[in-house]
């Protein structure tokens, strides 16, 4: 007697016309596909989205720039004159430069009686602070008016993710300008290094901060009042990370197989039930009229 391999068939057929279709069979049928096809659409668009996924590490996540830190600034002083602003910068390493100028502008406000500053600056990784203030004028005026505008204040890379919320220009929109013409301010900044890591591996680094101030008047060993306004940072240990991340194939395919085999599976469950129940009903039926 031949082998036949048809004994290791476990799908074994059933013939048709041992079969009994029913209305309420085709009806669970087609609730049966049209659940399949909503979960499979629902797994589809899962598979194609991503998603962020965030984690917090302590080190420098940007160890090629070279202890740097890449500063944009952009603040209006509406009652003082450009040739009065300037913008200072120090920090713990030793630096100590007086009217920073490169890669800064200023646009006249007011019919020249304001100002607006813009700068792009490099800040080292070490406590220290920037100011805008009178400090670098040839002649210091008699009453320096230090109300202001921030438009934008924001450390490294733009960084501009639709699903990523972060405090990046938390100083912008900040407005002072009906506060006291002759008090100093103090922003307090607490930086944390961030980095968005794209699908293709590619990194970002950013930096975003969050933000105490205080306002009070500050008098000079003259006597004199010299308000500015300061930008006082520090660096977090910390550093934020987001990461792109897709649905690998096989739990999509996994999944799929799941939705599939699960909604048939129930689907005959109930079905048989159904079936055996109308069965036993028309049974029963039958005993009471006999």
């Amino acid at each position: 007697m031949p082998f036949d391999v048809r004994r290791f068939d476990i799908y074994r057929k059933v013939p048709k016309d041992l079969t009994q279709p029913t209305y309420t069979g085709a009806f669970i049928s087609i609730l049966c596909c049209v659940v399949i096809l909503f979960l499979f659409l629902s797994e589809l668009t899962g598979f194609i989205a991503t998603e962020i996924v965030n984690e917090l590490y302590v080190d420098d996540p940007d160890k090629d720039s070279g202890g740097k830190i890449e500063v944009s600034l952009n603040i209006s002083l509406p009652n003082l004159h450009c040739d009065l602003v300037g913008l200072d910068i120090q920090d713990e390493m030793g630096r100590h430069e007086v009217g920073h100028i490169d890669n800064s502008m200023k646009v006249a406000l007011n019919h020249g009686a304001g100002c607006r500053f813009e700068g792009e600056f490099a800040i080292n990784k070490v406590p220290g602070n920037f100011h805008v203030s009178t400090h670098s004028a040839t002649a210091q005026p008699q009453s320096p008016d230090m109300t202001h505008m921030i438009h934008k204040l924001a450390f490294g890379e733009k960084l501009q993710v639709q699903k990523v919320q972060g405090a990046f220009n938390a100083l912008g929109g900040a407005d002072k300008l009906a506060s006291n013409p002759l008090a100093s301010h103090d922003y307090i900044l607490k930086i944390v290094p961030t980095v968005y890591e794209d699908l293709s591996g590619k990194q970002r680094f950013s930096y975003q901060y969050t933000v105490a101030n205080k306002e009070y008047v500050a008098y000079s060993h003259t006597g004199r009042i010299i308000p500015a306004i300061w930008f006082r940072y520090d660096l977090s240990p910390i550093t934020v990370k987001y990461t792109e991340r897709r649905q690998p194939l096989y739990r999509f395919i996994t999944s799929i197989c799941a939705i599939v085999g699960g909604t048939f599976t129930v689907a005959g469950i109930i079905d048989s039930c159904i079936f055996t129940a109308s069965e036993a009903w028309k049974k029963i039926q039958i005993g009471k009229i006999s």
